[in-house]
């Protein structure tokens, strides 16, 4: 079974392969732009299977299939809304919603393998797919968050935010001033609103910003503690399962 992950965020990438090994699945390839993606299928055979992230660093992943003709299977990974999502469901075809869940991966390639003996192939219409998704390459994360502090309004920039904590059923921003103020999202809704390379989930209770990381050491149990330039409320903890991806996303 011949695989290949196209991402071109790295870290996505490894974890991806990591979970795929797991599963008993082994990529030969893992590919970052439209443009290395069009090379390597113009030089090497073309895969069984294709994982393949929408948006890559030089455009989107659709323009490889203007250059090259693909048949191989692919499986859509995307962090896209449900809305956008629509898009996939309408045309029957598999994808993962990022942060890819486990056993969401396995029931997609479970999937995937139950179309091998009758040889069955999904027609995609990239130019359908294309009109659903709403502006892909002009999306853009917060920049700002606008916070009521009594009767007034306080705009705060994503760059003077240190990190993102949950304490008490709340979700806090704490900035480099070392101030605290109370937003309306939770953690999780942050996922979809913040720069995957500028913040990291280290756990269950904190995001933190790459740019406000003072320290990083280890910590009991193979786990990572984190200093930051300012917060000292709670100790920042990078969890176990965590550690491999947050040393990635630190390259």
């Amino acid at each position: 079974m011949n695989v290949i992950i196209i991402e071109d965020e790295k870290p996505a990438a490894r974890r991806l392969d990591r979970m795929l090994q797991k599963i008993g699945v082994t990529a030969v390839a893992m590919l970052h732009s439209v443009e290395e993606s069009v090379t390597w299928f113009q030089e090497n055979t073309h895969p069984d299977l294709i994982f393949l992230d929408i948006q890559l660093s030089d455009g989107l992943s659709f323009e490889i299939f203007e250059s090259i003709d693909i048949n191989s299977a692919i499986i859509f990974t995307t962090a896209y809304d449900e809305y956008a999502l629509q898009a996939f469901k309408l045309n029957s075809i598999d994808y993962l919603l990022k942060p890819i869940d486990t056993d969401d991966l396995e029931s997609a390639y479970e999937k995937f393998k139950e179309r091998i003996p009758t040889k069955q192939k999904v027609s995609i219409d990239f130019d359908d797919i294309k009109q659903l998704l709403v502006n892909p390459l002009e999306r853009e994360y917060k920049k700002r968050f606008t916070i009521k502090v009594g009767q007034h309004l306080k705009m705060v920039s994503i760059d003077s935010i240190e990190c993102f904590y949950s304490e008490n059923k709340g979700t806090y921003i704490h900035t480099t001033e070392g101030r605290d103020y109370l937003i309306d999202l939770t953690l999780d809704q942050l996922e979809q609103e913040l720069e995957p390379q500028t913040f990291f989930r280290t756990s269950r209770k904190f995001y933190v910003n790459v740019n406000a990381i003072k320290d990083i050491i280890s910590y009991t149990n193979s786990r990572l503690q984190i200093k930051l330039n300012t917060y000292q409320h709670q100790d920042i903890i990078v969890s176990r399962e965590r550690v491999r991806d947050f040393k990635d996303w630190l390259e």
